[in-house]
């Protein structure tokens, strides 16, 4: 994460994270959510907290999701079921599921698949948000896969020479596991900056940089610009707002990852199309640009090495090809080279011990929403 999204050290507040697991599970029980079904949605969480993606962690996406269920925008205990299937593939109907419920479950279904195929590639429609996509991917990686995870989701993206958003941030994340060091993880949206992201940004006042986002006419604003600057009507000034009303549904436009189309942002745009096809289309999901979408489609794969060579001698490739990245001379900037998913190792470690370190602000919160349901507090 950068260094700007970070909660400075005087707003820190260490949590444990046995503690804050405890807490999350049983706010989430108040909301209908089955006792396996909440330990498996605290899970997804905490990983993100874990791994320093704060945008999707407790910080975030716990009230969002709240404020969803209280809006009955999900369903807390969906009867989400197989509707297609091959040896290889199938497609279930998330009957309007919580994402990181029912998306786990379903890369569990790709790496039996995997297991006797070689691949396994289930598609989720009707399904609620995500969190964070590497979540599922490493359950492959964990199984000595390689795996793929994407998100079809709702429109944020303003498309190249767009004057509207037509596309949504549809992320991509793709793991592979190495012998000793870090497994590859990669996690990105295919916008210059996930959605969630905008949110930290209120949170810890930070500037959004040149690049990320468009104005009222599509146009992409290359310059650093603040919140307030902006002068979009309640939800990019009251942060409460946005999580009052489920998905933090911000007004604020984002532009591809490129920016411009000079610097690639067509590359970006197309990408997010890649998405919408496997993980919206290919399962029945009416996606952003035709205007008729309802809600988020996903797709996990899981690819057995085993199926290709041997998969002791692929680790120890690995091992050798991301050692090869960390050897690398820095720049003038003086900063290691790394990749992806190394970094996340290190930060999981660390707060493992130390606890996850949230905004003061998120504490707070959680000791009122806990008082409100009666539930344990930090």
């Amino acid at each position: 994460m950068l260094e700007k999204f970070h909660v400075a050290k005087k707003d820190i507040v260490h949590v444990e994270e046995k503690r804050l697991r405890t807490v999350t599970k049983e706010i989430l029980m108040t909301q209908g959510i089955p006792e396996k079904d909440a330990i498996l949605a605290t899970d997804a969480l905490i990983k993100a907290d874990l791994r320093g993606v704060e945008s999707h962690g407790v910080s975030n996406m716990l009230r969002a999701y709240l404020g969803a269920f209280k809006s009955n925008s999900l369903n807390p205990k969906p009867n989400w079921k197989i509707v297609k299937e091959t040896p290889s593939c199938a497609t279930i109907n998330s009957d309007n599921g919580l994402g990181i419920v029912v998306a786990p479950q379903a890369m569990e279904i790709a790496v039996e698949k995997a297991k006797k195929t070689g691949a396994g590639i289930v598609t989720m429609n009707n399904c609620g948000h995500l969190g964070m996509l590497a979540y599922h991917s490493m359950i492959a990686s964990d199984n000595d896969m390689i795996g793929t995870t994407m998100a079809a989701c709702s429109p944020r993206m303003v498309p190249t020479y767009s004057s509207v958003r037509a596309l949504g941030t549809n992320p991509i994340s793709y793991s592979a596991p190495a012998d000793k060091l870090p497994d590859f993880v990669f996690d990105a949206a295919m916008t210059s900056v996930a959605g969630n992201k905008i949110v930290l940004a209120s949170r810890l006042n930070v500037p959004l940089s040149p690049g990320w986002i468009a104005d009222k006419d599509g146009n992409p604003i290359m310059k650093e610009i603040s919140i307030d600057e902006l002068n979009h009507e309640d939800e990019s000034k009251n942060l409460e707002n946005r999580y009052n009303k489920g998905y933090i549904s911000s007004s604020v436009d984002l532009l591809p990852f490129g920016g411009t189309r000079e610097i690639g942002s067509h590359k970006g745009y197309s990408m997010a199309v890649v998405v919408d096809i496997l993980a919206g289309i290919l399962n029945g999901t009416r996606t952003a640009p035709t205007g008729e979408y309802k809600n988020q489609g996903h797709f996990v794969a899981a690819y057995d090495i085993d199926a290709f060579m041997d998969k002791k001698e692929f680790k120890e490739l690995m091992d050798r090809y991301l050692q090869s990245f960390l050897d690398l001379p820095s720049n003038s900037e003086g900063k290691k080279v790394v990749y992806a998913g190394y970094l996340e190792n290190i930060e999981e470690a660390k707060r493992s011990q130390s606890g996850i370190p949230l905004h003061k602000e998120v504490v707070d919160w959680f000791k009122k929403i806990s008082n409100e349901l009666n539930t344990e507090s930090l």
